[in-house]
């Protein structure tokens, strides 16, 4: 449904808003006709569309053909969250042939239609509200142009596990130098310690071996083994790194963090030492050489995850527990009893292995959250939450599955690269849905466990997405960036340095000018967050796209109803 505005009152440029059903999840909670009649009447509206997906392909159509069919000179969109949806009716408006950023996003769903969904007249009024403050600033946006910066053709990847190789190999097949760095004196990470890999159903040793081996004779990869990144500076396409084998820094345009994770040591439960109790990477190192057979495995599940201090599912747990119950049936003719409080066996083929463990005579015995099995003496006694009573398992060997948890060094690099963690400090990625492998900086991406915890084939998937996202920098050797950035008015500066000391992303350096040492925003590392404007004392520094006028303009609309 669309409706003519106030043509009489234009004075002003030409604005058409469109206001979204998004089925029920808007208009379920407010009354989005409504809100599309309001906007009708407000100064500069010379058109509405309520439209039921606005950002769906019909809905993208009704906002270039309005564009066109009424020389629309700004447009606002009222729907839900910009982080999701604001590129795709940027984009709407350039193939209009309207400069994107005459677009303004007013978000009537996480603001209004979530947040008030108990009061629908609220909510509506509300809409209205933020939808007369969105046209007020849309009138005094201004044409931007995206900034484009060089990117050198050569990539860091931090961390030699499977997931760091894999990416490395990748991006060497593409025909892109490749810097490796490694802490340890051998490439491999955790996977050297692995005994059997399912479901390729080889040796881990022999897959290490071959992939560490075609990494070795890989022309464009430089290995450095033993080392640490100690500093991080520059930007996407021009990052400068020390690293503590070499005496001249790394450049590189774009990081790819593949630092993985390490495995939880019990210490203190379940009588762990190492020896009769063991976890299950240390049991993978038994199933690999000789030794002594034993007759009763236990093995108990969720140690030291899904609890107050760590409630996350470690994923990959449950897979290699039932994957070694399989082989120590084969391989030592055991009797193996798991303890588990849920089976987390996702996809078709960790389903089939769960199957061809029960068909081994693997014993499987569900405990209740809230009595987890106790061990002493050789014994371990637990409740059967299916039985209902207790169970006293005798056991030569205990096998603890711990979770994978965030790697050492994880709060160090988090600070050097300016990338953040989450709150169990695994790295965190800029959208789960959108963006999984990248971060909120540009040129900066994550794979494999460093990101959480995944299994071999979740790694190498994640770790070939990184580098293919990577290439797109790589391959065009340009990068473009939003204009959405500061600007320093240089006679204002008193190059104190405050601006260069708080910046999170290092957008802005001291340089010398005739005038003295002034500050400077370097463009294609800025991210438009305003932490710099907002502490200059002498108001040298501006935000492009959120201009006072635009600002002052949107707040006075938010108190003048008519």
């Amino acid at each position: 449904m669309s409706k003519q505005g106030r043509k009489d009152t234009v004075n002003g440029p030409r604005i058409g808003v469109f206001v979204c059903n998004c089925g029920t999840n808007i208009a379920g909670f407010l009354d989005a006709k409504t809100v599309a009649d309001y906007a009708s009447g407000l100064p500069n509206v010379i058109f509405v569309r309520e439209n039921l997906y606005s950002c769906s392909e019909a809905g993208i159509n009704d906002i270039r053909q309005a564009i066109t069919d009424n020389k629309l000179e700004r447009v606002v969109v009222a729907a839900c969250t910009p982080r999701t949806h604001e590129p795709t009716f940027r984009a709407a408006c350039e193939d209009a042939g309207l400069n994107p950023y005459y677009f303004e996003f007013v978000n009537i769903r996480e603001h209004c239609s979530w947040v008030h969904k108990e009061d629908r007249e609220a909510a509506t009024e509300k809409a209205k509200d933020l939808i007369r403050m969105g046209v007020a600033r849309a009138a005094y946006l201004e044409p931007m142009e995206p900034i484009i910066g060089d990117v050198t053709k050569r990539a860091l990847v931090i961390g030699g596990g499977i997931s760091g190789m894999t990416a490395s190999l990748e991006l060497a097949r593409r025909g892109f130098e490749v810097v490796l760095v490694e802490k340890q004196k051998q490439l491999g990470g955790l996977l050297r310690a692995v005994n059997w890999i399912y479901p390729h159903e080889k040796p881990a040793a022999e897959y290490v071996k071959g992939l560490v081996g075609r990494v070795g004779k890989a022309r464009r990869i430089k290995v450095l083994k033993s080392s640490e990144v100690t500093e991080v500076k520059g930007y996407i396409g021009n990052y400068i790194v020390s690293v503590t084998s070499l005496k001249e820094p790394v450049t590189a345009g774009i990081i790819i963090l593949a630092t993985g994770a390490e495995v939880l040591v019990p210490e203190g439960q379940y009588g762990f030492d190492s020896k009769r109790a063991v976890t299950q990477l240390q049991l993978e190192g038994l199933l690999a050489k000789p030794g002594t057979r034993p007759k009763n495995v236990v093995m108990i599940g969720c140690v030291g995850s899904r609890m107050r201090d760590r409630l996350y599912c470690s994923r990959i747990c449950c897979m290699t527990a039932i994957k070694n119950a399989i082989l120590i049936r084969k391989k030592w003719k055991s009797d193996v009893t798991m303890l588990y409080r849920d089976l987390m066996c996702y996809g078709i083929k960790n389903e089939s292995l769960l199957m061809d463990a029960k068909e081994a005579g693997v014993r499987f015995v569900n405990y209740p959250d809230d009595a987890p099995p106790l061990a002493e003496k050789g014994e371990v006694k637990v409740t059967s939450a299916i039985l209902g009573r207790e169970m006293v398992l005798p056991y030569d060997l205990l096998v603890l599955e711990t979770p994978l948890v965030p790697a050492g060094t994880n709060e160090a690099l988090s600070r050097m690269l300016k990338v953040p963690l989450d709150e169990y400090g695994f790295f965190l990625e800029a959208h789960v849905k959108l963006r999984p492998l990248d971060f909120a900086t540009d040129g900066i991406f994550v794979c494999g466990t460093a990101r959480w915890p995944a299994g071999i084939q979740e790694c190498i998937e994640q770790a070939l997405g990184a580098a293919s996202r990577a290439s797109t920098f790589l391959e065009s050797g340009r990068v473009k960036v939003e204009p959405i950035v500061s600007f320093i008015t240089e006679e204002d500066c008193r190059g104190c340095g405050l601006c260069v000391a708080l910046c999170p992303y290092g957008a802005i350096e001291l340089i010398e000018t005739e005038a003295g040492e002034k500050a400077r925003t370097i463009d294609v590392a800025c991210k438009g967050c305003g932490t710099c404007g907002a502490t200059c004392y002498r108001g040298a520094i501006t935000m492009k796209h959120y201009s006072d006028e635009q600002l002052t303009a949107q707040i006075r609309a938010a108190f003048e109803k008519e």
